[in-house]
Order: structure tokens, then C-alpha cells, then sequence
């Protein structure tokens, strides 16, 4: 008896969605496996669209270089604009620099200051690989994919599904709007709690992003 087109294509989509979790795995797999041994992280999330004369450029570099040089690996999507300056202070730095690349349409190029590349073809692997191994992100200006990081972060930390660490936020001008509508909206109707705002820090130099995440485990250290 002839099947209907109908349970032909419902069967295909099974099978594929079966081969797509072994593809999820090795991504996993390769991830846990080689950023085991990088020791400690931070990740850097902003635009990849700003260019080298930004002087958000700049200042992630430089911010980038201060903590490689106090002995923390650099971790970043591995393409241009933001994160092509943080793997250059890395590089800079004689520290670790580390792009996880991310597949999509357009074709995003690892920077050539990625010294350390794995390639993803499903963002929610790469994000699990930015938070399992940063003991902070570090989040520049950028558009809907670092505001994707940065809420992701702020939720499970909120949750208690993290351990909570340094959220820190460069350029207190480019983020006021975005904190002032949280202060005046959000937490005005209730949708969040006040220590929710705690939760991260806002900064405009690298002297102070690296002062925020080590006072952060000084204090750590200290309560153990």
C-alpha cells in the first residue's frame, strides 16, 4: 500500500532532527574537550561592525591585554569588529586568544589574531561554551546577538541557575538609555527586583574592568 506524501515527509523530518542531536553532541564533545585545558577565561561580547579607529575598539584592546596579562585566557566569537580587539590585546599580551566561531549566512571570518578556533553551527552550543569556561564577560557595545548574551547571563545568575560572576558593561553612554529604561520601566512595574541591578557593573576604562573582576574574586577567595 502506497504511503501518503504526507507520512513520507514526516518520517524524513524525524530522521533528520535524529542525525541533528549527533551534530549537537560533537559540537559539545569538541567544546568541553578543548576548553578544558585553557585554564581561567573571559569573554568578551560586542559589535562586530565597529572598526579599528572606534574608540571602543581601542579600549577593549587595551582592557583585553590587562587581563591576559594577569594570567586570564581571552575568549571571544572569533570575528571582526569588538572581537577581533579583544583577541588582539590577547595576542599582544603573549596571553591566550580564543575565537568560537559561529556559522551563519553571512559568513563570519575568524580575525587573525584568533590563535585557539572552534567552529559552531548551533549558537546555543557556542553560548553554553561562553559560560561554562568565562569566569566573567566582559560585554562592549553591540547589537542583538551581545544584548542576547548579556540577558542570557543576567537571567541565570538572577535565577540562581549560575554560579554568579562579573557581568561588567564598557561605556556607561552607550548603556544609560538601555539601564535608564530598566530603572524607569521595568523595575518601576515590578518586573524585576532592585539587587537585579546589581547584578552587573558599568565602566568606561579598562583600568576599571580589570579592577572589578579581581576585587570580585578577592572577595570570593576571601569568604571561603
Amino acid at each position: 500500500m502506497m504511503k501518503k506524501p504526507n507520512q513520507i515527509r514526516s518520517v524524513d523530518v524525524t530522521k533528520e532532527d535524529t542525525w541533528r542531536v549527533f551534530r549537537i553532541m560533537a559540537e559539545f564533545v569538541e567544546g568541553f574537550e578543548t576548553l578544558a585545558r585553557v585554564g581561567r577565561a573571559i569573554s568578551f561580547f560586542g559589535s562586530s561592525r565597529l572598526k579599528p579607529e572606534d574608540k571602543y575598539y581601542k579600549i577593549t584592546t587595551q582592557a583585553a591585554y590587562l587581563l591576559a596579562k594577569e594570567g586570564y585566557a581571552i575568549i571571544t566569537g572569533g570575528g571582526p569588529g569588538l572581537m577581533e580587539a579583544a583577541n588582539k590585546g590577547a595576542k599582544k599580551a603573549g596571553g591566550k586568544s580564543i575565537g568560537l566561531n559561529i556559522q551563519i549566512p553571512q559568513e563570519q571570518q575568524a580575525n587573525k589574531y584568533v590563535d585557539l578556533l572552534l567552529e559552531f553551527r548551533y549558537f546555543f552550543c557556542r553560548k553554553v561554551m561562553f559560560l561554562k569556561y568565562g569566569k566573567a564577560f566582559v560585554i562592549l557595545p553591540g547589537g542583538y546577538g551581545t544584548l542576547d548574551e548579556l540577558f542570557e547571563a543576567l537571567n541565570l545568575i538572577q535565577t540562581d541557575r549560575i554560579e554568579k560572576f562579573p557581568v561588567v558593561l564598557i561605556g556607561s553612554d552607550y548603556w544609560k538609555g538601555l539601564i535608564g529604561w530598566l530603572k524607569s520601566v521595568v523595575l518601576k512595574r515590578c518586573c524585576i527586583s532592585a539587587s537585579d541591578l546589581d547584578i552587573f557593573s558599568i565602566v568606561d576604562t579598562p583600568e576599571e574592568v580589570a579592577c572589578v573582576i579581581n576585587k570580585f574574586y578577592r572577595n570570593k577567595n576571601k569568604g571561603r
